[in-house]
């Protein structure tokens, strides 16, 4: 009998999926410790399973109404949150075409692979995209793709605009493809040390619900994320959160928009509707996930921030054990959502990743563009735990054995007394 086409794809973690490869383990749940998508819970599972309903009725309108002031609460903001059925693409391409005109000159910093592909998309939108970054090269990789955002270089950039051409300085708050979390507040005041009028906007789509980040507070125009990191949702829901000045700057925005249009979105929220369909379960999802971050039994947001924290803190010790390096060189931004290691000269880390799933069921974060085959990235957020954790790293250091590499000491050791020594909540 032929096989069906649904019979080869891969089925949910919790369900073991008859996928057709040499690799395929009859039992047990497969590890996905890449940086996002993370795993679902399976409370949220469930929330999506429940019927469609009509998204201009008034049930609904409860359930808009609640998600929405829900990521009023994750992004720390009194002012309105764009919520769209799209990836993190999507809201990039939504707060640069809701606040610029063509030809606008735009200030990116490279702080790694997906600020690199923010510029590339402003590119295509028309904009004038300059890019700025930590000069020189690191270990082999560029000194950029291994720290955070350095804010005097902004500062000094803006200050030498006296015509202030600029109209936005795009930074990313927790770049994926590094493990280097951003000092947004430092980068708000470079923009007020300089006296310049620019835009900042901010990519925190896989910082937000896992590492601190404060909208309001930090003085953010606009912030872009998505469902699929912190939030333990599968990819389809991206986000704006906006200010008051950046809603301003959308009135006269000359880039073309339908579908992102802010305007109308924000009157339809009003009353917890969309002026398009929306995507109703996947929102279903939204309102248990926030549900699950914000229970007060379980310390609410700031033990969210926490126990991330306390994850990379006993990741990083195994890293440390090992004796190699993290692919972030300036421990005061190290992410709390994940942690590049290097590999040593001559190791393929691409292979190392290949071992550890085919051996081990797990699956590890690649290294991205300019740092593809020298390091692997241990994701550490969301639905995860100690023991997660520890499984994770065990098939690190064995698949790291298995592909020849000499390794100083016991890494799955280390987190296990790290996590032993530091109790969570």
């Amino acid at each position: 009998m032929q096989k069906s086409a649904i019979s080869t794809l891969p089925y949910p973690s919790h369900e073991r999926r008859p996928m057709l490869t040499t690799n395929f383990h009859p039992t047990g749940r497969h590890y996905l410790q890449i940086p996002g998508p993370s795993p679902v819970p399976d409370r949220v599972l469930r929330a999506m399973s429940l019927p469609t309903i009509d998204h201009r009725g008034p049930e609904f309108a409860q359930l808009g109404l609640k998600v929405l002031a829900d990521m009023q609460k994750v992004f720390q903001t009194k002012h309105p949150v764009m919520i769209y059925a799209a990836s993190g693409t999507g809201a990039w391409e939504a707060a640069l075409v809701n606040t610029l005109s063509p030809g606008d000159h735009v200030l990116m910093y490279e702080s790694g692979h997906f600020a690199f592909l923010w510029n590339k998309l402003a590119t295509r939108l028309g904009l004038k995209a300059e890019t700025i970054a930590h000069p020189g090269m690191d270990n082999g990789v560029p000194a950029s793709w291994r720290r955070g955002v350095q804010a005097h270089l902004i500062e000094e950039r803006l200050k030498a605009d006296t015509g202030h051409s600029i109209k936005a300085v795009c930074v990313v708050h927790n770049e994926t493809s590094t493990g280097a979390t951003s000092n947004i507040a430092a980068v708000r005041q470079a923009i007020d040390a300089a006296k310049h009028p620019a835009l900042l906007l901010v990519d925190t789509i896989s910082g937000l619900a896992s590492a601190d980040y404060r909208h309001d507070d930090w003085g953010v125009d606009v912030s872009i994320s998505g469902s699929q990191k912190g939030l333990m949702l599968p990819p389809g829901i991206s986000f704006n959160a906006l200010s008051p000045k950046a809603i301003e700057a959308s009135k006269t925005a000359k880039l073309s928009k339908a579908f992102w249009a802010w305007d109308e979105m924000i009157e339809m929220n009003k009353n917890g509707y969309w002026p398009s369909t929306p995507n109703t379960n996947l929102l279903y999802g939204l309102s248990e996930a926030c549900d699950m971050i914000f229970n007060p039994a379980h310390g609410g947001l700031p033990a969210t921030f926490a126990r991330h924290l306390r994850w990379a803190e006993g990741t990083r010790a195994a890293v440390n054990s090992w004796g190699l390096q993290i692919q972030c060189a300036e421990p005061a931004v190290y992410s709390p959502i994940l942690t590049g290691v290097m590999t040593p000269e001559g190791v393929d880390a691409d292979a190392v990743r290949k071992i550890i799933y085919e051996r081990f069921d797990c699956s590890l974060g690649t290294g991205l563009g300019k740092v593809k085959g020298r390091m692997f990235r241990i994701g550490h957020l969301g639905d995860c735990n100690d023991l997660t954790l520890i499984a994770a790293i065990s098939a690190c250091e064995m698949g790291l054995k298995l592909a020849g590499v000499k390794l100083a000491g016991s890494g799955v050791q280390s987190a296990m007394d790290y996590f032993s020594s530091h109790k969570g909540n």
